[in-house]
C-alpha cells in the first residue's frame, strides 16, 4: 500500500541510516564544531555514526573536546521541503524538541518561504515533538507504524501532537561538568556532586525542556532507579511493552539496565540505540537512557501548570 504521507526526521532521533533508508525517511543532519580552534577543532556531521563510530566520538569528548552543535541550515530545510513538495505526497516533519533547540522554529521559517515561493497551499507540516534522543527514536518507530497503517498527513499531525505526551524517559548523566557548561546546573552543584558521586537523573518536561527527575548515589543505584521507573510506569499492552535503551559509549551499563528490567518483566522488547553527537556534545560520555510508552504525562503536571496550559491554549 502506498503511504498517504511521507515523514521527515532529524539525526537527533538516533535510529541509524539503515533503518531510515529502509523506511523511506528523509533525514536532516545536525552538526558539531569547536569554536575558536585554529584548525577547526573537533567537528563533523551528526550523520548517525556513518563516518565516525560512537566510540571514536566519545573518546574525543573524554579527552577534552568540547564541540557545540548546530541545527540544519535554512538551505537544508528548504531543500528538504522543496523535494517533499515535488513528490506530490503530503509530508510531515517530526522535529527535535523546541525546548532545547531552535530546530522547530527554523523549520517553520523555511517551510513558510517554500510555500510563499510556490504560491500554493502545499501539504507540508512541522510538529514540535518536545522530546529528543532515544525518546524521539522510539516515537518515530511508532509514527512509521501508524503511517504504514494508513494515516494521512493531517491525521499524523494530530496523532503526533497527542502521542508525544505518552512517551516517558529517564536518563542518567555521568559528566556533571558537561551539564554545567550547558547551563543546566549551577557550577557549585557540579563540584559537590562530583565529589559525592551523585548521578543526576533527567527527563523532558511538557515544554520539551530538560528537567531533573531525581539523583542517585552512583551508577548502579541510578540504573536500578531507571528500571524501577520503567516497571512502575510503562504501558503493559503488547504493542507498547517496548523499552528503548540508549547509551553514550557505555554498552555494558545499557546491558545491565536491560537485565534489571527483564528480572521484573521478561515480556518487554528492547530497542537499542547509540546516543548521537548532538546530544552527546551536551551530556558527555556514559549517558544511559530508558524510554517507553506510558500514561499521559500531562496528568502528572501540577495544578498550577495545568491552569497555565489552559490559559495559554485559550
Amino acid at each position: 500500500m502506498t503511504a498517504k504521507c511521507n515523514l521527515i526526521v532529524d539525526s537527533c532521533c538516533e535510529l541509524g541510516r539503515e533503518y531510515c533508508e529502509r523506511e523511506g525517511l528523509t533525514v536532516l543532519d545536525f552538526s558539531y564544531t569547536e569554536a575558536g580552534k585554529p584548525d577547526g577543532g573537533f567537528h563533523g556531521v551528526d550523520d548517525m555514526y556513518k563516518d565516525i563510530s560512537a566510540h571514536e566520538f566519545y573518546e574525543r569528548i573524554r579527552h577534552g573536546a568540547q564541540p557545540m552543535t548546530s541545527q540544519p541550515s535554512q538551505m537544508e530545510f528548504e531543500q528538504a521541503f522543496e523535494a517533499a513538495a515535488d513528490s506530490g505526497i503530503p509530508t510531515v516533519y517530526l522535529a527535535f524538541s523546541s525546548g532545547i533547540s531552535g530546530c522547530y522554529e527554523g523549520a517553520l521559517a523555511a517551510m513558510a518561504r517554500v510555500k510563499e515561493k510556490r504560491d500554493a497551499d502545499i501539504p507540508l507540516y512541522v510538529v514540535d515533538l518536545k522530546i529528543g534522543s532515544t525518546t524521539q527514536g522510539l516515537f518515530i518507530t511508532e509514527a512509521v507504524r501508524q503511517r504504514d497503517k494508513g494515516l494521512t498527513a493531517e491525521e499524523m499531525v494530530r496523532w503526533a501532537e497527542e502521542a508525544r505526551y505518552f512517551v516517558h524517559t529517564m536518563f542518567m548523566v555521568d559528566d556533571l561538568d558537561a551539564l554545567r557548561r550547558g547551563g543546566r546546573i549551577p557550577a557549585g552543584v557540579a563540584v559537590v556532586g562530583a565529589k559525592l558521586d551523585v548521578k543526576p537523573l533527567l527527563t523532558f518536561d511538557l515544554d520539551g525542556k530538560l528537567t531533573m527527575a531525581g539523583i542517585a548515589r552512583g551508577r548502579k543505584k541510578g540504573l536500578r532507579r531507571m528500571a524501577e521507573y520503567y516497571e512502575k510506569t510503562h504501558n503493559t499492552d503488547m504493542c507498547s511493552a517496548i523499552a528503548a535503551i540508549g547509551d553514550a559509549d557505555c554498552p555494558h551499563d545499557a546491558d545491565r539496565l536491560v537485565d534489571l528490567i527483564r528480572r521484573d518483566d521478561d515480556s518487554t522488547m528492547f530497542l537499542r540505540t547509540s546516543i548521537g553527537p548532538t546530544i552527546g556534545c551536551h551530556v558527555g560520555a556514559d549517558m544511559v537512557s530508558c524510554c517507553f510508552w506510558g500514561p499521559d504525562r500531562r496528568e502528572g503536571a501540577s495544578v498550577s501548570d495545568r491552569i497555565a496550559d489552559k490559559v495559554r491554549s485559550s
